[in-house]
């Protein structure tokens, strides 16, 4: 079964996170347990952890089909010591919030080394800010998401992202999350059903289809390899309808959160719809 669904708000509170995705008819969601854009938060009260957990059950929504994100201003790479021990500060409180709300998941951004280290010791320092976050947390599954390369973001190639994970000491609490727009502008064509498969033996040669446990469902206004990272709406970019529905086809991908951070969230309840129309179609079928 495809879980799919978008990236919701949680304004007013988390707990309003799991009606925002029921109201879209989604299966799936991904949201912010803080404010994207700040340090630091307010600590989640006992209302907002049982408010959000009633409305997990009554929307129908497992851990399993959450996926939350952290917060833009961390840089897990830093190539500054001070620098990057304030983002593994703010990082670790945002793995706490998750593991508060019940939740499995933390997608993040892997990091940027601002062209002052070396990509292999940006890579380092990522994988060491992880495994402090691991040691110090009980459950949180931290799931890296593939970048478009844009400026000196690490993550634009499988490579990149394999690196981390084999520097990474407790693989159970590390997986990936594919950005079809980002894995595009990087240089990943999936538009036909050669170009996808290629891609994903690729994916699983250098990395392993065994760490991906998400998906961000996006078209693209930015051009093949371009490592500009511009969203568009399904069917609207440079990607098309073709990739979006290999992927629904693909029973590999069941069971995982795939989120819409398309541009328009008024036709999200329609782009939900033609994916759910997709992966029942496909009725199993492997690309």
């Amino acid at each position: 079964m495809k879980y799919i669904g978008a990236h919701v708000s949680a304004a007013g509170g988390v707990e309003n996170a799991p009606l925002n995705a029921s109201k879209i008819g989604a299966t799936a969601f991904a949201m912010f347990t803080k404010n994207q854009k700040r340090w630091e938060a307010k600590p989640l009260t006992e209302d907002n952890i049982r408010n959000f957990k009633e409305n997990m059950e009554k929307g129908g929504f497992t851990a399993d089909q959450v996926l939350p994100h952290d917060g833009y201003l961390i840089n897990l790479g830093h190539p500054e010591v001070e620098k990057r021990e304030k983002s593994l500060s703010s990082f670790m409180d945002e793995v706490n919030r998750v593991e508060q709300l019940g939740l499995k998941y933390l997608n993040f951004h892997p990091g940027s080394h601002l062209k002052q280290v070396s990509v292999e010791e940006c890579l380092t320092n990522i994988a060491g800010s992880l495994n402090t976050a691991i040691s110090n947390s009980k459950s949180c599954i931290m799931v890296i998401e593939t970048t478009a390369g844009q400026g000196s973001n690490l993550g634009w190639r499988f490579e990149e992202i394999a690196s981390i994970i084999e520097q990474v000491e407790d693989k159970d609490r590390i997986a990936v999350c594919i950005d079809t727009c980002h894995i595009f502008a990087a240089g990943y064509d999936m538009r036909t059903a050669e170009g996808y498969a290629q891609v994903m033996d690729e994916f699983d040669r250098i990395i392993g289809l065994k760490y991906l446990k998400a998906f961000h469902i996006n078209d693209a206004k930015s051009e093949f390899e371009s490592r500009v990272d511009r969203h568009n709406s399904l069917g609207e970019g440079n990607i098309g309808w073709d990739t979006f529905r290999f992927i629904m086809e693909d029973f590999r991908l069941d069971g995982i959160p795939m989120v819409l951070e398309t541009v328009d969230p008024e036709i999200w309840d329609q782009e939900i719809a033609k994916l759910k129309e997709f992966a029942e179609t496909g009725n199993g079928k492997k690309n």
